[in-house]
């Protein structure tokens, strides 16, 4: 029943969203590119890269036609956003850690409980729509030959462990795989953990030989990478959401006509929201499966007392991302908060 569900929630927004031009409109040359994402086949970045292809097929009638790499086919994490940035693959969908390396302003997205608990979809929508954060992420992203497309969520991200957490007192000396981000590896410092970057591919077998005793990603990874079986708990900081960027060369983006710039910014924005319902409903299906698998696996939710330590070691790192995020991160820093509180006014959110 939830593979019906949310088959029908990409097939309402491919429907729905097949028409922002017609074809007809498209009147540059045949495009053939590459996509490279992150994620492994059937995996949030990858479904909606594919559908991402799809779209811009049926759009051009065929003239646009955009191959996608699930993980692994076209190397590790950091090779495929450098990949993307020389224009050797032409897209990349990543996420504000990884590219970070290349776009440091990005982590900008890694501070800890800067974003509302609830409708985190709704508030990049909004921001997208009407805030000043994107307009400056764009430029930095174009400083660095890429263009960012949207931000999108993926769910919140769940600390797995070898012990329970129930305080950040827990923490301390948890060896924690991490993204590779100069911020993440200070969010989790503070927290008493000693952050590890990792390559996804390697967080397995890190976990089962004992490298590490625990690591940092949203449900579905947790699930399909099969990082459970290895683990005893899976704790909610409530502390990152998981925020994905599709992002595209530049050069490439600018040799497009300006009608298949538009269509692309078009699709991704329109995407959040249906993204946004499909996840949360892929990571309630996949916590399922893992307690059915496992069923000593423990989810673990922190009481007040608990989030309000660990919000309080994260604050300290704020300071940090205007000498880590590169040139204009106050400034981007200033844009994002002020968009947020903006939203959740707009929205409602507490």
């Amino acid at each position: 029943m939830k593979k019906i569900m949310l088959a029908f929630v990409i097939a309402v927004f491919l429907l729905t969203n097949s028409s922002f031009a017609g074809a007809a409109e498209y009147t540059g040359p045949p495009v053939m590119a590459k996509l490279a994402s992150e994620e492994i086949e059937g995996d949030f970045m990858t479904v909606w890269a594919h559908n991402f292809a799809d779209h811009m097929r049926e759009w051009s009638d065929g003239k646009i036609q955009i191959e996608v790499y699930p993980y692994g086919s076209l190397g590790t994490l950091g090779d495929i956003n450098e990949l993307a940035q020389m224009g050797v693959v032409e897209f990349v969908f990543s996420d504000y850690a990884w590219i970070s390396s290349f776009v440091p302003q990005a982590q900008v997205l890694a501070l800890n409980y800067i974003f509302p608990t609830e409708k985190v979809p709704e508030v990049l929508d909004w921001m997208m729509e009407n805030g000043e954060f994107y307009p400056l992420l764009d430029k930095a992203f174009r400083e660095k030959g890429l263009v960012p497309l949207s931000v999108m969520f993926e769910g919140w991200q769940w600390l797995s462990s070898d012990k329970k957490i129930e305080s950040i007192e827990d923490m301390k000396g948890l060896k924690i795989r991490v993204m590779s981000s100069k911020l993440l590896v200070e969010d989790y410092k503070a927290y008493g953990a000693v952050p590890t970057p990792m390559d996804y591919g390697e967080v397995y077998s890190g976990l089962q030989m004992g490298l590490i005793d625990g690591q940092v990603n949203p449900l579905f990874a947790i699930y399909s990478m099969k990082f459970y079986e290895v683990q005893d708990y899976c704790t909610q900081l409530n502390n990152e959401p998981f925020i994905g960027i599709p992002a595209v060369n530049l050069e490439f983006f600018e040799s497009l006509t300006e009608e298949a710039q538009q269509e692309m910014l078009d699709y991704w924005q329109n995407a959040i929201l249906p993204a946004g319902e499909w996840i949360t409903e892929r990571n309630a299906s996949d916590m399922k499966k893992m307690k059915k698998d496992k069923p000593d696996l423990e989810f673990n939710y922190l009481d007040d007392e608990a989030i309000s330590e660990f919000k309080a070691a994260a604050e300290t790192v704020y300071p940090m991302f205007k000498k880590i995020g590169g040139e204009g991160s106050e400034e981007i820093l200033e844009a994002m908060l002020k968009d947020i509180a903006d939203a959740k006014k707009a929205l409602n959110i507490e």
